[in-house]
């Protein structure tokens, strides 16, 4: 039982670390990258879509995202949905194709990003000790239920806060490294 259980919780921690990896792409550094606005979602069909369901993002040249919809249909709710993002982007509509310049960061934009990057480690770290809840609420009823001794009880859960304390670790190196690429000048 406790093995299945550590196996469960540490893949549960590893989900949440890299979804947080997943929301860090989404942040902006100085530098352009397709990943900026992979996590935007336009309105189109009459459904909520990923942007890169509906058209091909590339970077031609370093502080340029190009947008080019597989169908011209999609354009303006495209531009529409960058427009609105959080991201401070303001797309050029060419008719064929959407250029996002990335306008240098201002030392108060990369602050607001720095704030954005431990909202999101804090959620990360959140999800990662509600794992820890659980799995403790978990070996608390195996000993409820005498499935393991109180001996046991005790070192599992220390296990357990072991595999929390590395999980938020990896958290605060992650946001500690994007920190510093936002921060880069």
């Amino acid at each position: 039982m406790h093995v299945a259980l550590f196996k469960d919780l540490k893949s549960r921690m590893g989900k949440a670390v890299g979804a947080l990896q997943e929301d860090m792409n989404g942040v902006r550094t100085g530098r352009a990258s397709t990943s900026i606005l992979e996590n935007i979602i336009v309105n189109a069909y009459g459904q909520d879509m990923a942007i890169n369901q509906l058209a091909t993002l590339s970077v031609p040249e370093p502080r340029m995202i190009s947008v080019q919809p597989w169908d011209k249909g999609t354009m303006t709710a495209i531009e529409k949905a960058i427009r609105e993002s959080d991201l401070g982007l303001n797309p050029l509509n060419d008719g064929q194709v959407l250029r996002v310049p990335l306008p240098e960061l201002t030392e108060e934009r990369r602050k607001e990003m720095v704030k954005l990057v431990h909202k999101y480690g804090e959620q990360a770290k959140i999800a990662v000790r509600n794992i820890r809840r659980d799995g403790m609420d978990q070996l608390k009823r195996a000993e409820k239920n005498k499935e393991i001794s109180q001996d046991d009880l005790r070192t599992h859960e220390k296990t357990v806060q072991e595999l929390t304390d590395t999980y938020v670790k990896e958290v605060d190196g992650v946001i500690e490294s994007k920190e510093k690429d936002v921060m880069q000048v």
